[in-house]
């Protein structure tokens, strides 16, 4: 925690357009991705050494010389692996500061964000969006609810809900869905720390969603985390359109993160009509 004014400054001069380069998608995740990072010649570089795989680099950020960076980063990766790759590079950073002669840039559709204009996941109008309405509006008159912010006294209530989430759908029995249980836990104890906001549905006296998020550029928030009961008809549509109402509606767009391969979850994201995705690519020295 102490490193978040370091990467904080570093964003702030060159902001992200990827959802993966916040202070808290590093910090919550990292006993997965174990990243390692240093400054030089005005970048950050950042190298990810997680266990049992190969190691790999974040593309570097900053108002140095990215060029530079990028063969700093593949020397360090050099004495470690001989599969270098520096992946989850956006295609603006590939357009400017990758040289072609140099690197080969491989798209991953997998790990490329969506992203939506706030004010269609805030209104959901238009016949694109008639299915979502409907079901918000089934939600509505379906449930009497209440929205609330983030506070201290919600988290122990977030933290029993992604107890009894992470009961349903038996994280004990799947290593991916432990890793993500544990980076979720260090968002919410950590939030004050790491400005995030956040945002929850009571029905009934009882959290059964929540979500979490914060700036990702000057026009853009990322949400980092949504859950949802999965047996209350419309609660996900709900609490999406709730959290980006009271926490981005200033902002002109929200990214929704990647959906790293899995059917449902592009469908899911797909069926909120993108306005665009920030395409990234893995670099490869040649």
């Amino acid at each position: 925690m102490a490193d978040r004014d370091v990467f904080t400054r570093c964003f702030r001069a060159d902001p992200p357009n990827g959802s993966e380069m916040t202070f808290t998608n590093l910090f919550m995740w990292r006993h997965r991705y174990r990243p390692f990072w240093c400054e030089r010649g005005g970048c950050l570089l950042i190298v990810c050494r997680p266990p049992g795989l190969p190691p790999f680099a974040m593309p570097p950020s900053g108002k140095g010389d990215k060029r530079a960076a990028l063969q700093a980063l593949c020397e360090e990766l050099s004495r470690s692996t001989t599969d270098v790759r520096i992946r989850r590079v956006d295609e603006r950073f590939v357009a400017e500061h990758v040289d072609p002669d140099r690197f080969e840039a491989v798209h991953d559709r997998d790990n490329s964000d969506y992203v939506y204009r706030a004010a269609d996941l805030i209104r959901l109008s238009g016949r694109k969006y008639h299915r979502k309405k409907n079901h918000l509006n089934r939600f509505r008159r379906q449930f009497e609810f209440e929205y609330r912010p983030l506070d201290l006294e919600l988290v122990e209530c977030f933290l029993d809900m992604q107890d009894s989430w992470c009961r349903m759908r038996e994280c004990a029995e799947d290593p991916d869905l432990q890793s993500e249980d544990h980076a979720v836990r260090e968002a919410l104890i950590q939030f004050e720390q790491l400005g995030l906001r956040g945002g929850a549905i009571q029905i009934d006296g009882k959290l059964e969603a929540f979500s979490l998020g914060e700036p990702l550029n000057p026009d853009t928030a990322v949400v980092h985390v949504e859950k949802a009961n999965p047996d209350i008809p419309g609660l996900y549509t709900a609490i999406n359109q709730q959290f980006c109402e009271n926490a981005f509606s200033v902002v002109d767009y929200v990214n929704r993160e990647q959906d790293l391969g899995d059917p449902g979850l592009r469908k899911a994201k797909e069926s909120y009509h993108p306005h665009h995705m920030v395409k990234k690519y893995t670099l490869i020295p040649l």
